[in-house]
């Protein structure tokens, strides 16, 4: 499932139901992004995208990992607008039979949605605003994963 919206999500709801009444799931790995405060100046980030395009990209992304792992599930939200340091910004979850299956690809979808899905940051603080950059760091850790 693939959800881009501007609203907060309760992640122990999402997570609850997430594999509900399944009993072929045998691992599930999470990650929870968050706005971070990145010392001490950023006073709020403005996520923007383009939706239907947005949505298209996550869904390739998530067909890869579906593609390279036997995934039995995958739960991506990604949220958009103005949001402040703590505010939750991603989920990401798969659920797999086996735990490597669940944690690889969730590893996977995040270093794959940081650096290709179409989300533009643009960080606020005392001093204006400015874009945030691609960095290389994410490009070098989503390399690994190419075939």
């Amino acid at each position: 499932m693939i959800r881009v919206q501007r609203e907060d999500f309760d992640v122990g709801a999402e997570l609850a139901g997430f594999a509900a009444d399944r009993r072929d799931v045998g691992g599930i790995a999470s990650f929870i992004g968050l706005v971070r405060d990145d010392g001490g100046d950023i006073t709020a980030m403005t996520l923007e995208h383009y939706p239907g395009m947005t949505e298209r990209q996550l869904a390739s992304i998530e067909a890869e990992a579906r593609r390279r792992w036997p995934l039995l599930d995958c739960l991506l939200i990604h949220r958009f607008g103005r949001l402040v340091p703590g505010d939750r910004i991603v989920l990401v979850a798969t659920a797999a039979t086996h735990r490597a299956a669940a944690l690889e690809s969730c590893q996977f979808l995040i270093d794959w949605l940081k650096t290709r899905a179409p989300f533009w940051k643009l960080e606020e603080t005392s001093s204006g605003s400015t874009w945030v950059a691609a960095k290389d760091t994410d490009d070098a850790t989503a390399e690994r994963w190419r075939e």
